[in-house]
C-alpha cells in the first residue's frame, strides 16, 4: 500500500528498480553499446542513485523519508531508454517489431522476477503468518501476471484491510505499471508516427496531451483515492511519457551548450535529493509533488546528453555507481522480500528490523543481485539459443510466468497446517440459549481455550475477509466523505421504531449485533458510519492534517438523524485519535466534545446511548493466534493497558452525565473482571478482526447481551 497510507507498519512504499532497455554497464554486465550509440554511464549512476534512495529509505534511515521518490527516477529513465531505442528502429526501418520489442522484455525481466517470486513464496510459506499465506500467494500470483499494482490499490481503499503488515511482494507494483505502459505505448508511438509520416514534432503534440491528461489524474485522484493515484497506471503514465517526450525532442537537449547542460544536470540531480529528504509520509503522493523528482530526472538526462567535464556525470559516472546501476534491477527485486520475512525468521513478533539489521540485509540483497546477474540474467539473456529467436524467448517467458502462477495457485491450495486443539462450545447459539448471557458470556470469557478451538467458526484465514452488510453494501463512508446521501436502511425497513448506529469504525464493528436485533424486534436500523470520523464535536488530525470532511459529515449526519426521529442512537468511536488543535485541559476539551454532539442528537427526542470503546488487543490477534495456536495466552491482552485511553472513556461518561445519555461500557464481554485477561478466542469465536476492532462472528454473537440495555431504551417514552 502506498507510504502514507500503510501508517500502522509504518512501512514506506515500494518503488521498483525497474529495467529499462538499455546496455549493461560494462563493469556488470558484458554487453555492448548498439553500434553507433555511446553507452550512457550516467543513467546507471542515477540508477545507483535512485536504488539507493528507495533501500536505504526502506532500511528505516529516518533522513531519507522521501526515499520512494526512486521509482519516479526509473520510470522516467525508462520511459526515455525505451522510447529511444524505438525511435531509432522507426528510423531506420520505418516499423518497429513488436514480437522483438517483448521477447527482449521477456528475456531481461522474467527470469530474474520469476526467481524472486518463487523463492518469496517459500519464505513466505515457511516463516510469515501462516492465516495469511492465501493474501500473499494472491500477490504473489498478481506479481507474475503484472497486476498487482490494482490489487495493491484496492487493498489501500479496503479501511479494514490498511492496518495489515507490508506484502512480500508489495514491491512488484511499478514493475506491473511499466508492463502496463510498455503494452499500450509501443503501439502508440508507432501509431501517431505514421500519421505523422516520421515529423518529430507532430509525434509529440498528441502524446504531451495524454502525458498533461495522466499528470491532471493523478492530482484529482491523489486528494479523493491516494491509493489508486499511488498505484495506478493511469496516473503514473505521465511519468514514463515525460522520459519519452525527452527521447522525441533528444536533437534538441543534444545540441544544448556545455555551459548550459552541466548546470542543468546538477540542479536535476538536486532536485531528485531535494525530493528524497524533505518529503516523507505525510507528503501527499504523487500528486504535484511527483514534479519534483520528475523534472529533476528529465533535467540529469537532458543535460548528460553533452559531453562536459563539468556536469553530474562526474559524479554519475564514478566506476561503483555505474556498477550498483548495473545491479539495480536484482537489488531491488531481492531487498524487499529480505527485509520482510528475514525478521519473521529470526522470530521478532513485530516482523520488522533495526536500521543496522535492515542495512546488513540491504548488503546481503546486493550480493545476491549480483549472484543472480552472474548466475541467471546474463546468461539466459544472451545464450545463444534465444539470439534472434523471439518466438523462442517469448515462448520462454510464457512458461515461467504460467510456472510462477501455478506455484502461487499451489501455494493456496496447500496452506502451511495450524495446529488446533479440541472443539469449544458455540459462542452465538451458547449465548442465545443462555437464560442470563452476561453471567455465561463471564463464564466463557473466564474459561476461554488455551489452544486454537478445531472447531473456530469462521476459520481463522476467513476472519479478516468477513464483511458485514455496511461493508459490503459501502455505508462505511471513506475519509473523503462529507455528504451522507446513501440510504443504509436494515432490519424492518417499515418499522415506526428507528435506531441510529453512528459514528466511526469503532461503531461499525457493532452493526452485526444490532442488525440481529433488529431483525428479531421489528426494528428500523439506519447505519451512519465514516472512516476515523469522532463523535465528539472535536476536529482531529488524519493523514497528517486537521479532519475538517469528518466535522461537515458529522453536522450533516446529525441533522439527518434529526429527520428520522429516532427512538434511539447508538453512538461509538475509536479512544485513537488527536485533537488538532489541543486544549490545555485535554479531558474537558474531548467532554464537551461529547456534550455538544449528544445534546444535538438529544433534540430530535431520541436516547442516546454511548458504547464506549473495546479494550484493544495486543497486536494483531490473528497473526499471533496462527503463530501461537496452541499456547493463545502469550496473545491475550491485559487490563488496563488494553484500553486505549481511559481519559477518553472518562469524557464520554462526564458528556452523559450531563446530557442524560446512557452509559453502555463493553469491557467485561472482552475481559475477564478478576485476572484482568483479555483472550483472543473465545468459545469457538475469534474476538478480534486486527488490531483494535472486533470480529462479525465475536460481534454478532454479543446481541444477546447487548439486547436488555438497548430494549430498555427503545421501549421508553421519546425525550
Amino acid at each position: 500500500m502506498p507510504k502514507h497510507l500503510s501508517r500502522p507498519e509504518e512501512s514506506p512504499l515500494m518503488p521498483s528498480v525497474m529495467s529499462a532497455e538499455t546496455p549493461a554497464a560494462p563493469a556488470a554486465g558484458r554487453s555492448a553499446p548498439p553500434e553507433g550509440h555511446a553507452l550512457r554511464l550516467d543513467i546507471q549512476g542515477l540508477r545507483a542513485v535512485a536504488v539507493g534512495l528507495v533501500v536505504v529509505s526502506h532500511s528505516g534511515v529516518s533522513h531519507v523519508g522521501g526515499g520512494y521518490v526512486g521509482v519516479d527516477v526509473f520510470f522516467v529513465i525508462s520511459g526515455f531508454l525505451i522510447t529511444s531505442l524505438l525511435l531509432r528502429e522507426l528510423a531506420a526501418t520505418g516499423r518497429v517489431s513488436l514480437r522483438s520489442f517483448y521477447a527482449r522484455r521477456a528475456l531481461r525481466l522474467l527470469p530474474v522476477s520469476s526467481l524472486v517470486i518463487a523463492v518469496t513464496l517459500g519464505g513466505a510459506w515457511l516463516f510469515l503468518s501462516k492465516a495469511r499465506l492465501a493474501e500473499y500467494a494472491g500477490d504473489a500470483l498478481a506479481g507474475a501476471l503484472y497486476t498487482v499494482n490494482f490489487r495493491l490499490a484496492a487493498t489501500g481503499t479496503d479501511y479494514l484491510a490498511q492496518d495489515s503488515p507490508p506484502s512480500p511482494f508489495q514491491h512488484f507494483w511499478s514493475l506491473a505499471v511499466e508492463e502496463q505502459f510498455y503494452l499500450v505505448w509501443p503501439l502508440l508511438l508507432l501509431l501517431t508516427w505514421r500519421v505523422a509520416r516520421g515529423r518529430r514534432r507532430l509525434v509529440v503534440a498528441p502524446l504531451a496531451v495524454l502525458c498533461l491528461g495522466s499528470f491532471a489524474a493523478g492530482v484529482l485522484v491523489t486528494n479523493s483515492s491516494a491509493p489508486w493515484a499511488y498505484f495506478g497506471s493511469v496516473t503514473r503514465a505521465w511519468e514514463l511519457g515525460a522520459g519519452a517526450l525527452l527521447a522525441l525532442a533528444a536533437a534538441r537537449p543534444a545540441r544544448l551548450p556545455a555551459a548550459v547542460a552541466a548546470p542543468l544536470s546538477w540542479l536535476g540531480l538536486a532536485c531528485v535529493a531535494l525530493a528524497a529528504v524533505r518529503y516523507d509520509d505525510a507528503t501527499p503522493f504523487p500528486g504535484h509533488h511527483a514534479l519534483v523528482p520528475v523534472v529533476g530526472t528529465v533535467l540529469v538526462l537532458a543535460g548528460g546528453g553533452t559531453a562536459t567535464r563539468y556536469g553530474a556525470g562526474w559524479l554519475l559516472e564514478r566506476r561503483p555507481l555505474v556498477w550498483i546501476g548495473g545491479l539495480s534491477y536484482g537489488w531491488y527485486l531481492w531487498h524487499w522480500p529480505l527485509l520482510v520475512i528475514v525478521p519473521a525468521a529470526l522470530g521478532r513478533a513485530d516482523g520488522t528490523a533495526e536500521v543496522p539489521l535492515a542495512l546488513g540485509l540491504s548488503a546481503a540483497a546486493l550480493g545476491l543481485a549480483w549472484l543472480t546477474l552472474r548466475l541467471v540474467e546474463n546468461p539466459v539473456r544472451h545464450h545463444r539459443a534465444f539470439r534472434g529467436r523471439p518466438r523462442r524467448a517469448l515462448a520462454l517467458g510464457a512458461a515461467l510466468s504460467a510456472g510462477v502462477s501455478a506455484l502461487s495457485l499451489t501455494a493456496t491450495a496447500v496452506p502451511p497446517t495450524i495446529e488446533v486443539g479440541g472443539p469449544a462450545p458455540a459462542l452465538a447459539r451458547t449465548l442465545a440459549d443462555a437464560p442470563a448471557p452476561r453471567t455465561r458470556l463471564g463464564e466463557l470469557l473466564a474459561s476461554s481455550p488455551t489452544a486454537l478451538p478445531s472447531n473456530l467458526a469462521p476459520p481463522l484465514t476467513e476472519v479478516k475477509s468477513s464483511r458485514s452488510a455496511v461493508y459490503r453494501d459501502g455505508c462505511h463512508v471513506d475519509r473523503s466523505a462529507v455528504r451522507v446521501t446513501r440510504p443504509c436502511v436494515y432490519g424492518d425497513r417499515t418499522s415506526s421504531r428507528t435506531v441510529v448506529l453512528f459514528g466511526d469504525s469503532h461503531a461499525a464493528q457493532w452493526f452485526p449485533a444490532l442488525q440481529r436485533l433488529a431483525t428479531a424486534r421489528g426494528w428500523r436500523l439506519v447505519s451512519l458510519t465514516k472512516a476515523s470520523c469522532k463523535v465528539a464535536d472535536v476536529t482531529i488530525v488524519s493523514e497528517h492534517e486537521p479532519y475538517t470532511a469528518c466535522d461537515t459529515w458529522r453536522s450533516n449526519a446529525v441533522a439527518r438523524i434529526k429527520t428520522l426521529r429516532p427512538a434511539l442512537v447508538v453512538v461509538s468511536s475509536s479512544d485513537a485519535g488527536d485533537a488538532a488543535r489541543p486544549a490545555a485541559d485535554s479531558l474537558h476539551q474531548w467532554a464537551s466534545g461529547f456534550e455538544r454532539t449528544f445534546r444535538e442528537l438529544g433534540t430530535s427526542g431520541a436516547r442516546v446511548a454511548a458504547l464506549l470503546d473495546t479494550p484493544w488487543p495486543s497486536g494483531d490477534p490473528i497473526d499471533c493466534t496462527a503463530r501461537n495456536s496452541l499456547q493463545l495466552r502469550a496473545c491475550a491482552n491485559h487490563l488496563p493497558g488494553a484500553i486505549r485511553d481511559a481519559s477518553r472513556g472518562l469524557a464520554v461518561r462526564t458528556a452523559a452525565a450531563e446530557t442524560a445519555a446512557t452509559v453502555i461500557d463493553p469491557t467485561p464481554w472482552l475481559c475477564v473482571p478478576r485476572t484482568g485477561i483479555c483472550p483472543v478466542v473465545v468459545a469457538d469465536t475469534a474476538v478480534y478482526r486486527d488490531g483494535s476492532h472486533l470480529s462479525e462472528a465475536y460481534a454478532e454473537a454479543l446481541a444477546p447481551v447487548l439486547a436488555p440495555s438497548l430494549d430498555r431504551l427503545v421501549d421508553m417514552p421519546r425525550r
